[in-house]
């Protein structure tokens, strides 16, 4: 959940203080509210406090300007560059572990990634706050809802175009090129797909697929979609595995998990991340943005497993309402608890861990989470590319606990320890990487 927060000109210290020894965290949005005399201010008990419950959480954040004009200038520059990274790290340039290989065909490159969806969820957001925000001052409840109605009202609109997409869209037969798994064959084949629906959720039907296939094109999608792990696509299911004899033909096709309609739904977690910021904003008690932040938490997760229960399903490679809601209320009740033992309870040494990880998460998605620094590992190997640091690691711990199950969950609690004390190693050294 990305947390956006607004700062009145007025107000010349920014509600994250940079952690970094000179202080020059860059300051990207306003909202516009800032223009006016009544701007609120922001008062924390001691000016020189930050709350270091949100560096677990420190996402991109909304700060001030005096020109709207140039804030969203700032905006539309970060994005571009988190696009650029996005599509640098997850356009197909890297292979990933166990391909020692690199480079792309830019008539195959991916177009979406998690980091371009970041990139426009942030933009959205982000000018929604500087825009659409009324110059209210909030001292009560009526006063918040007047200055941030035009954003929920965005967010419902959004909502209802993604809805009625999803289930009205209708979803032609359509073809795709099919890799050929014959060894004796060379190139690909055209396989069909039959829909001709409205409304179906399934893999091969569905209106968020047929939306990327129809702009970006099929070359441009991500190309093992997490549905080739099915039983129906995979004799190893629930992991990637040989086709079934009987499997369906879409089993091939591929998909995008970040596409164009799934994005649109996944700006909606922004616009709660900003609900929480201005919580974070015009209520000063501890306990109150508690209380508020577990009210909205629960309120998410009761509509999430609600909407379930009524035939929306959870899914995330579709991003449906009922998995926003779920996921968003989740990471908002996580959020809560880490405050209380941080910046109420003062119990901060648990989490330092997190902190230091919060402090650096862009450099820590790049090199772990996009298999930059294990491939780097790998490419150093004795005598064959399968002898090398990272695979050995893992089959050694597969053999010690005698379960490749056990033995990679091991191996993956391992490397979250290991990038933990690098983010720290960095935050000791005042070093931290940010667009």
């Amino acid at each position: 959940m990305s947390t956006l927060i607004t700062i009145a000109e007025e107000q010349r210290q920014p509600l994250l203080l940079d952690p970094s020894p000179d202080g020059n965290e860059e300051e990207i949005a306003a909202s516009s509210s800032s223009n006016g005399p009544d701007a609120p201010k922001l008062t924390l008990d001691d000016s020189n406090q930050r709350l270091l419950s949100l560096d677990v959480f420190r996402g991109l954040t909304v700060a001030k300007s005096s020109s709207k004009t140039l804030a969203t200038k700032k905006v539309i520059l970060r994005t571009i560059k988190l696009f650029l990274l996005g599509l640098f790290l997850q356009g197909g340039y890297f292979h990933g572990r166990d391909n020692l290989t690199y480079g792309v065909d830019v008539v195959k490159i991916r177009w979406l990634g998690v980091l371009q969806r970041i990139s426009i969820g942030y933009l959205l957001a982000s000018i929604s706050e500087i825009w659409l925000v009324y110059n209210v001052v909030v001292d009560c409840p009526t006063a918040f809802v007047r200055k941030y109605h035009v954003q929920w009202i965005v967010a419902a609109l959004l909502l209802s175009f993604y809805m009625c997409l999803l289930y009205g869209l209708y979803v032609p037969n359509w073809e795709f090129q099919a890799p050929s798994l014959n060894l004796s064959t060379n190139g690909s084949h055209t396989q069909i797909v039959h829909c001709g629906v409205r409304g179906s959720l399934e893999p091969p039907c569905n209106a968020v697929g047929y939306i990327d296939q129809y702009f970006l094109g099929e070359q441009h999608l991500y190309q093992r979609p997490v549905y080739r792990r099915t039983k129906e696509c995979s004799v190893n299911s629930p992991d990637y595995g040989p086709l079934p004899p009987d499997s369906p033909e879409w089993c091939l096709a591929p998909f995008d998990p970040e596409g164009i309609l799934s994005s649109l739904m996944a700006v909606l977690t922004c616009f709660v991340g900003l609900h929480f910021g201005h919580v974070l904003l015009h209520y000063k008690g501890q306990m109150q943005r508690a209380l508020l932040w577990s009210m909205s938490s629960f309120l998410l997760l009761v509509s999430g497993f609600g909407l379930e229960m009524l035939g929306i399903p959870l899914s995330k490679p579709l991003y449906t309402l009922s998995y926003m809601c779920i996921t968003a209320g989740a990471s908002g009740l996580f959020l809560t608890i880490i405050f209380y033992i941080v910046d109420v309870k003062h119990f901060r040494k648990p989490v330092v861990l997190l902190q230091w990880m919060g402090m650096n998460a862009l450099i820590v998605y790049a090199l772990a989470a996009c298999d930059i620094f294990p491939a780097a590992v790998q490419g150093f190997y004795w005598r064959s590319p399968e002898n090398n640091l990272v695979d050995g690691m893992e089959s050694l711990l597969q053999a010690m606990l005698h379960s490749s199950k056990w033995g990679t969950l091991v191996f993956v609690l391992l490397q979250i320890l290991f990038w933990c004390l690098v983010a720290g190693f960095l935050h000791m050294k005042g070093i931290y990487i940010k667009l």
